[in-house]
């Protein structure tokens, strides 16, 4: 079918920074700290880390970062090439005891406090020319494969349909978009707190997922 190898995938990864009630994000922290942590293992030779961004938690003020970390995601891909870019964006559920891969994220902004720059939207499309706030969209990321390893390899971890209706679900959304305009690839992914889960286990996760997503692709 003209397939020259594998594909390489470069997995450019996301986090956010503290929130209301949430004064140490974790995904911060794992952020800030996989490039270095992944260099200590062999990653698969079709995968490449690349940008790592600690994203302000909040919506419409936060827009423009987050086009500005995606845009030079794709700028750097070499059109030329059979490469794969992925968005991974991270985020953290406080009551949470188990990761979740999201499979969407919904059209609906109904923030349940304000945002680090005061927003507070309720009930609104997150991108008004994709329709109402039932639209949802789905990554084409491969979840049931990706959820397969990181279970055979021991984390607890399941599937999820809702991202919720804050910043996640927000970012996620214009992602996913972003992504298939593109022609590439976004996945989100909720974390605990690292009370719940510590943190070299969800470094070591994060680590193990990128894998994951790179075998997929």
């Amino acid at each position: 079918m003209g397939s020259e190898g594998p594909k390489s995938v470069v997995i450019h990864v996301s986090g956010f920074k503290k929130f209301q009630g949430v004064a140490e994000n974790p995904t911060e922290t794992i952020v800030k700290n996989i490039k270095g942590f992944v260099e200590k293992k062999e990653l698969p030779a079709c995968l490449t880390l690349g940008s790592c961004t600690v994203l302000e938690t909040a919506g419409d003020g936060a827009r423009p970062a987050l086009y500005k970390t995606m845009d030079s995601g794709v700028s750097t891909t070499d059109s030329t090439t059979n490469e794969q870019v992925v968005w991974l964006h991270l985020g953290v559920n406080s009551g949470a005891l188990k990761f979740a891969i999201e499979r969407q994220a919904i059209n609906e902004a109904t923030f349940r406090c304000p945002d680090e720059f005061g927003w507070q939207p309720q009930q609104l499309p997150i991108i008004a020319e994709d329709g109402g706030t039932s639209r949802a969209r789905e990554t084409s990321c491969s979840t049931e494969a990706i959820h397969k390893i990181l279970k055979k390899k021991g984390y607890d971890v399941a599937i999820s349909d809702d991202a919720g209706r804050f910043v996640c679900n927000y970012v996620y959304y214009h992602s996913l978009r972003f992504a298939e305009e593109k022609g590439h690839k976004s996945l989100f992914v909720h974390v605990p707190l690292f009370s719940r889960v510590d943190e070299e286990t969800q470094m070591r996760f994060v680590a193990s997922l990128l894998e994951a997503i790179a075998a997929t692709c």
